[in-house]
Order: structure tokens, then sequence, then C-alpha cells
């Protein structure tokens, strides 16, 4: 049977790291902050909005909560966006997406500062993990996946690392985030050809598909270890599945992540350490 690689361990080891830089931080007289935007009252902008804040506060982490209504004239949102990236008291934003079609998605994803942009949604944010350097920060979800790979000890380097899913939240960015590290990737998507025999071969088998249980048996090998991003909910079964068929895969591989539980339980704790950085950036930058 696999080894079970539990996020709630990793997640706990984020947040000491995490309390202890912000204990220096205010040594210093500097607090973190993060502003979460949110547009209108959807559920699941609530809950996570909730979750942040409760995870914020166990920290140390300031946040401000600015809720805009559904209907605010676009020149109102993007003003207020304007005075939260000029606000120097404020080291991240995290803006809950997608906002109303009036306001541009697509424009209001490219509009934070990549200094600020907590989240990892911006271009230059993605640049920034493409060159490998430190401008903005890598999506949180792809993040918790090598903070996962890195609590347990599991090294890269060399290995044969396939990702099912090219998203730019966590397909492409966690490929570079690895070959960073000296993996050797190999990424899949829905046009790739004999998925599973590729899967079949990767000591790393990462999947990011966000399809409930596509991955079985004839995509997994004995000695693999198995990291399943995917996160689904089911409305028929009322339940959350992964992209990886556990039940069959725990039988098979050497070290596989739960869902849920795995690495979606991290991700929380990665946007908390992501704003402790910021605030670190800045100050650094102003000493």
């Amino acid at each position: 049977m696999a080894e079970i690689l539990r996020g709630k361990d990793v997640a706990a080891f984020i947040n000491e790291r995490s309390r202890k830089d912000v204990e220096t931080l205010r040594e210093k007289g500097i607090t973190p902050a993060l502003a979460i935007v949110r547009v209108g009252e959807k559920e699941n902008d609530i809950a996570y909005e909730r979750n942040a804040i409760k995870r914020c506060d166990s920290i140390g982490v300031k946040t401000v909560s600015v809720i805009l209504p559904a209907d605010i004239a676009k020149d109102d949102f993007y003003g207020r966006l304007d005075e939260l990236n000029n606000d120097d008291e404020i080291h991240g934003i995290l803006l809950l997406r997608p906002v109303p079609k009036h306001l541009d998605n697509e424009k209001a994803r490219q509009y934070i500062r990549p200094e600020k942009d907590v989240d990892g949604c911006t271009d230059g944010s993605l640049a920034g993990v493409f060159t490998g350097t430190a401008r903005g920060f890598a999506p949180c979800t792809a993040q918790a996946a090598v903070e996962m790979l890195d609590y347990y000890g599991i090294d890269v380097t060399g290995k044969n690392t396939v990702i099912l899913g090219r998203s730019l939240v966590v397909g492409r960015p966690l490929a570079m985030l690895l070959m960073n590290r000296n993996a050797t990737i190999t990424i899949c998507h829905r046009k790739t050809v004999n998925v599973s025999e590729i899967a079949r071969k990767a000591e790393i088998l990462i999947s990011a598909m966000g399809e409930i249980e596509a991955v079985t048996a004839d995509y997994l090998n004995p000695g693999q270890t198995v990291i399943d991003v995917g996160i689904t909910y089911s409305q028929e079964k009322q339940k959350i599945y992964g992209d990886v068929l556990f039940e069959e895969a725990e039988k098979i591989v050497d070290k596989i992540t739960p869902v849920p539980g795995g690495v979606g339980s991290v991700t929380t704790s990665v946007l908390v350490s992501h704003v402790v950085e910021a605030a670190k950036r800045a100050n650094e930058s102003r000493e």
C-alpha cells in the first residue's frame, strides 16, 4: 500500500514558518496585510474569503475585505484597485475571480501589480515563474504541489516527471517550477496521444486535469509518486473527487496525495506565505 502524503502537516509547517517571519517583521514595525477584493455575493467567493481571513488571523497577517457591489461601475472598480496598488500598507491583493462580465475578467487579472499579486494570476508573476526570478509569485496551487514534494523529501532532480494538464493556474507554471529544480518534464493535454502510456513511465506523476477519477491503473506503475491536484465536486454524489482513482492507485504506487486532504489543503497556507514574503520584499526595497 502507498504512503499517503497528507497536506495537513505541510500546511502546519508553512504556517509556522510564516509566523516566525511575521514576528521578525513586527519587530521592525511592519504588519503584513492582505486586501481581499470581492465583487458581489457569490457563495463560493464568500467561503474562500472566510477561509483566507481565518488562516491570516491565525498567522498574524492583517486582512482588509473590500466588498464591492456586483453592478459597480467599471471606472469605480479599477479606481479601487488603483488605490490598493498604491497603498504601501497593503502588501498583497487577492481578487476573487471571475468578476462580473462588464468588468472584463482578463483586464482585471492583469491589473494587480506583480509585487502584490500573491495569487500568481498576472502575466508579470508568470514571467517571474518562467524566468526563475523573484518577480511576483507562483500560482498558489502550483506552489502547493512543490511544497508537498519538498516537505516529504521527494527530490525531483533528473526525475522523469509527467504533468497531466497545461493550464496557466497549475500545469504550465508547475512545469517551470519543477524544471527550475532540474526535473525532466513532460506535459500532457487533451491532444496528447497515448497519455496513459506516457504517464505509466513517469517517476513522478502530477494530475491537474479536473476530471473525476480519470487516472486509473493503466496510468500507474509501482514506485511512482502521484500528486493529485484535481478537485472536482460531484453534484450527483455530493462529494469531492480528485483526478486519480485513489482505490486503485493506492495499491500500485509508492506515494500518493489524497483528495480531499492533499494539495488543496495547502493552498491557503501558500497564499498567506506569499503575503508575508511580499511584506519582506517591500521592506528590503526600502532599506
